[in-house]
């Protein structure tokens, strides 16, 4: 059974919450970090992506941002814009997004049953966004980001965090891309009592999204083993399964033979059933949408899959094997410069708008990847190609944040 621990949080006042909340690190470029926290002193973009504070020139990578990370963290502390909690709790964190609610229980889950695969993974990392990671965490001296992780719902523990939610919320706002966020401080029996439950009744966790994080803190764990503070833990938010919401994870592609639509098509005909569409998003399992040549067509996939794979059995497998692999030669699509990836929030006018600007041979919209696709994957030991899950909403970060 799991551990979900509690902890010291570092918070920011609720009076300057909003401003402080800002996006994961990895779903915004440092030209949109930098215009996000624009006029925001406190925006959590200056610990999190530090390399705003820089010149522009300056790589990402460098030594001094990642002593910038720190300095800005600690700097946060100092003039009280983060304030740490008196006691380890737990926190209850609910976003909202139009009819879509999910709510999450904040803590810190423990290396170890990460190394020994209890909190399962569907995806590989790169070496480079690990190693990244790494010395962000350990510059930072906290995980400032948590990682997204799901597990298949108990009744106890959402009746525990029902009770716990019945007080008003720490926070309550709406940021700026109309997501509404509240978080509720756990008292210490209770936060115990939720503890108690997910060791006795909680087998497995699942990275849906931070797998570079997790992965780094492992790095971070080994790193400092044998030295003072809690660096054998990682920060997580743990959302029942059944609540989570999956968007298409879309690709663009670009045709090294320099091939016209009208011979692409052909190609894709081959495996796939193809017929103009006025909806490029996928209405089923098994059907893709293309902008090709300038329009919208839907794909139907010809072969049959063996069911009782369940990575053969995914749409992204489907279009790695039978349409990157075999038509345009992308075998590894995680370095392949004739491949990029489009989270499904932006959709598919995205899609269309970066073929028509940017010169890519097609884009794929893809359907969704199902949470129990994730979970069969997961529990079967297996890993999913890259990029096959968006999760939305994305978890804010700088709302609590536990130091070594």
């Amino acid at each position: 059974m799991v551990m979900v621990r509690r902890f010291q949080a570092l918070r920011p006042r609720a009076e300057i919450a909003r401003e402080v909340a800002s996006p994961p690190y990895d779903v915004v470029t440092t030209a949109e970090a930098r215009a996000l926290a624009e006029g925001k002193p406190e925006s959590f973009l200056h610990v999190s992506c530090p390399e705003i504070d820089l010149g522009p020139e300056t790589d990402p990578h460098a030594p001094e941002v990642y002593a910038k990370a720190g300095e800005n963290l600690r700097a946060m502390i100092d003039r009280g814009a983060l304030v740490e909690d008196d006691v380890p709790r737990l926190y209850a964190y609910a976003q909202t997004r139009g009819a879509h609610r999910q709510v999450g229980v904040v803590g810190c889950v423990s290396v170890a049953e990460y190394r020994d695969d209890v909190i399962r993974k569907h995806e590989k990392t790169r070496a480079e966004k690990e190693d990244d990671r790494t010395r962000h965490i350990d510059a930072v001296g906290a995980h400032d980001e948590p990682v997204f992780l799901a597990y298949r719902g108990v009744s106890a523990i959402d009746v525990a965090v029902s009770r716990a939610m019945e007080s008003a919320p720490a926070y309550d706002f709406v940021a700026d891309d109309g997501v509404g966020h509240a978080l509720w401080v756990i008292d210490p029996e209770a936060s115990a009592a939720i503890e108690s439950l997910f060791a006795r009744e909680v087998p497995s966790l699942y990275v849906a999204d931070g797998h570079h994080r997790s992965a780094a803190a492992q790095r971070v764990a080994d790193l400092r083993a044998g030295t003072p503070g809690e660096h054998d833990v990682f920060l997580a938010v743990v959302f029942p399964a059944e609540q989570l919401k999956i968007l298409g994870y879309h690709r663009l592609v670009r045709d090294a033979e320099g091939r016209s639509p009208e011979a692409l098509r052909d190609a894709l005909g081959a495996v796939l059933t193809l017929s103009p569409t006025e909806q490029p998003e996928p209405s089923e399992p098994g059907t893709v949408g293309l902008y090709l040549g300038g329009r919208w067509w839907r794909g139907v996939f010809k072969r049959t899959v063996d069911a009782r794979d369940p990575v053969a059995a995914l749409d992204v497998s489907r279009v790695q094997d039978e349409v990157l692999a075999p038509i345009f030669g992308v075998t590894d699509p995680r370095r392949d410069a004739r491949v990029d990836f489009v989270g499904g929030i932006r959709g598919p006018a995205e899609l269309s708008r970066r073929v028509d600007a940017e010169g890519w041979s097609l884009a794929i919209a893809m359907h969704p990847t199902r949470v129990e696709e994730l979970l069969a994957v997961s529990d079967a030991g297996k890993l999913m190609p890259p990029k096959s899950t968006w999760f939305e909403p994305k978890l804010r970060s700088g709302l609590f944040v536990p130091r070594f």
